[in-house]
């Protein structure tokens, strides 16, 4: 990078392009180095002296601290989320989140976890804290007035939301879910996965950690697994430390992997958004479907909350089918040419998976989202939509849905 000082009203495409490129870390190229080892050297026995209590990113330890490839993209993942002090780095999405959790609960404690969750979370909450002797009880994200008793009533050390909610697709209004948690000194924590800090900066909209698959967009190859978590400096702090006990690291091969999916996010997230809002206005029009969950749409539930909180979106939304044949997703979803089937998303290729009835409603069923016509259960599908022309992908949908009815 050129020499001088930059100016700090920098736009988000700009900082994509520069955020954690030191030049002391890049020296002569762009990309910062992969810097492999687990053993840092000293000169002396002084300097090795001085290194260990700072405990603090840009300063060389052991391996398990990271080097220059991993201190480059936790900063430039920090620049990106308004109002973090820092970011730690996780293997995995679920790493990132079973850090989170560790971070601000112990023992005795209790948690509230939105009822529209990523699976995982939920196992987390029901699995690894319930061994622990944490309580967690499940809410409905859409319902303020209950949620703000339960929090009065339940008295819980953590709020986890997500939104929108996983599979289901609901929007909840995180600014007043966080508030009243922060009234009642509870931690509220996100999985912000979906539109990352570029579509929801979850900490200018009150939360106090949001956490990333940065398999998903970041990454955006789909080759590699990573997770993050970033916060202002006191929850940075408890996140930082957690994550050294548990002995959490990233390869610096994969960190460089997502460093450079990294400049190239806003224009994918730009890309993928922009087509996933004309095949879902597309879908929506479609007899063969019953409805489209997808906030991006003007009449979607959830859509006025988009439109007030959100900066921007992704290529991810479900739709149900109008079937009451629940194999049909899975015909339809074999039909299709276009798109693989897996679990993932926020790649460059688009993705379909059948969802079951009991995985995209809410447990509590609740009333204020009703799915499909009447409420009944029926088959619905999950889609990803990547970078291909999204001509092409509705004309594969279109060929595919003649098929639900096994014709």
């Amino acid at each position: 990078m050129s020499g001088g000082d930059e100016p700090d009203n920098l736009r988000e495409g700009t900082r994509l392009t520069r955020a954690g490129r030191r030049p002391e870390w890049t020296g002569r190229v762009v990309n910062t180095p992969v810097w492999r080892g687990s053993t840092h050297l000293y000169a002396n026995d002084a300097q090795r002296k001085k290194a260990g209590p700072k405990d603090e990113d840009g300063q060389f330890f052991y391996g398990r601290r990271g080097a220059p490839t991993q201190w480059s993209l936790a900063e430039a993942l920090t620049e990106i989320e308004p109002g973090a002090a820092g970011t730690v780095l996780y293997p995995s999405g679920v790493a990132a989140i079973a850090g989170c959790l560790l971070a601000v609960l112990s023992p005795g404690d209790r948690l509230l976890m939105s009822d529209n969750a990523y699976d995982p979370s939920r196992s987390m909450a029901t699995g690894l804290l319930a061994r622990m002797g944490v309580e967690t009880r499940f809410f409905d994200p859409l319902d303020l007035a209950s949620y703000a008793k339960l929090v009065a009533e339940f008295r819980p050390q953590a709020v986890w939301l997500e939104n929108p909610g996983s599979l289901t697709m609901e929007v909840c209004d995180v600014p007043e879910l966080a508030r009243i948690a922060r009234k009642h000194e509870a931690v509220s924590l996100i999985d912000n996965t979906w539109a990352s800090p570029l579509g929801f900066p979850a900490l200018e909209r009150g939360c106090d950690i949001a956490m990333m698959s940065l398999s998903k967009h970041v990454g955006g190859h789909s080759d590699l697994m990573m997770g993050s978590a970033s916060a202002g400096e006191y929850f940075y702090r408890k996140l930082r430390r957690t994550a050294q006990q548990l002995g959490q690291v990233v390869s610096p091969d994969d960190a460089a992997l997502a460093a450079r999916g990294l400049r190239t996010m806003q224009v994918r997230l730009e890309a993928s958004t922009k087509s996933a809002a004309r095949i879902a206005a597309w879908l929506a029009d479609q007899p063969q479907v019953a409805e489209v969950l997808c906030p991006l749409l003007p009449g979607d539930p959830g859509h006025a909350l988009y439109a007030r909180d959100f900066v921007g979106g992704c290529g991810l939304f479900s739709f149900v089918l109008a079937s009451a044949d629940m194999k049909a997703s899975g015909r339809v979803v074999d039909a299709l040419r276009l798109f693989g089937i897996g679990y993932s998303w926020g790649g460059y290729e688009s993705l379909a998976l059948p969802i079951a009835p009991h995985a995209y409603r809410t447990v509590m069923a609740s009333p204020t989202r009703p799915h499909g016509d009447g409420g009944e259960d029926r088959p619905a599908i999950r889609l990803s939509i990547g970078l291909e022309d999204s001509e092409d992908l509705i004309d594969d949908l279109t060929q595919a849905l003649v098929r639900m009815e096994g014709s």
